[in-house]
């Protein structure tokens, strides 16, 4: 091999390393416990205690205008059903203030499947054996700027992964700020008119955690797939 040859078969070297790198680190980041998002972002741990006081407030502020709202009906002014509203609000109140036990044990529902996910035995896979596997395939099928076209092929493999990588690393951010966000979106669902929102958030946790799952899930399947494609190149 020449001198260009070598340079650009160190430059894919390099490559596959940070890729490696990068997928280790990140995938070890991800999941359900919020012990990351935490560590880089602390100061939602503080600002918790706000939001939780936020709802509380948001949460009686609504109970005594629905209730003065009552004193209206005869002028034909809309207002909750007093009985329902007591309850509905104090209901709320306590998700509230138990916000944090009850996301807690819904992170751990969905981080149970997580774990499953990434604990699954894969085949060995070693990111620096992929550059010398395509140049074997691709020196069968070619000649001339093999180490190129190897450089082009790991380029592409690298970055598509990246993206899986920043769209899992992008799940586990929305969901933190879900979770922190909690007491607020409870507080929502302590009035008709802004139960949608609740409704909303609801489905956003939700979804967040089955994406998040789905992310993992894609990221096991790939390198799966490369460390099969690794240990038998020519099977295609």
């Amino acid at each position: 091999m020449g001198i260009l040859d070598g340079i650009v078969e160190w430059i894919a070297e390099q490559i596959m390393a940070g890729l490696d790198l990068v997928t280790t680190s990140v995938l070890g980041a991800l999941g359900c416990d919020m012990t990351v998002f935490l560590r880089y972002f602390p100061a939602v741990e503080t600002m918790y205690g706000i939001f939780v006081a936020l709802a509380v407030g948001l949460i009686l502020l609504n109970w005594v205008w629905q209730l003065f709202k009552n004193f209206g009906l005869s002028a034909g002014i809309e207002a909750e059903d007093p009985v329902k509203l007591s309850i509905r609000s104090v209901l709320f109140i306590l998700l509230a203030l138990f916000s944090d036990e009850i996301i807690n044990t819904i992170l751990t529902i969905g981080g149970t499947p997580y774990r499953w996910i990434m604990d699954s035995e894969l085949p060995p896979l070693s990111f620096a054996d992929f550059n010398s596997v395509m140049l074997v395939i691709i020196g069968v099928c070619a000649n001339g700027a093999v180490a190129l076209i190897t450089l082009i092929l790991v380029i592409i493999l690298a970055w598509n992964y990246l993206k899986l990588l920043l769209e899992a690393a992008e799940r586990y951010v929305l969901l933190g700020v879900l979770v922190y966000t909690a007491p607020v979106a409870f507080a929502m669902g302590a009035s008709q008119t802004t139960s949608n929102i609740w409704k909303s958030w609801c489905r956003m946790l939700g979804g967040q955690i089955f994406l998040l799952l789905m992310n993992a899930w894609c990221l096991r399947l790939f390198t799966s797939m490369v460390g099969s494609f690794i240990s038998n190149p020519l099977s295609l």
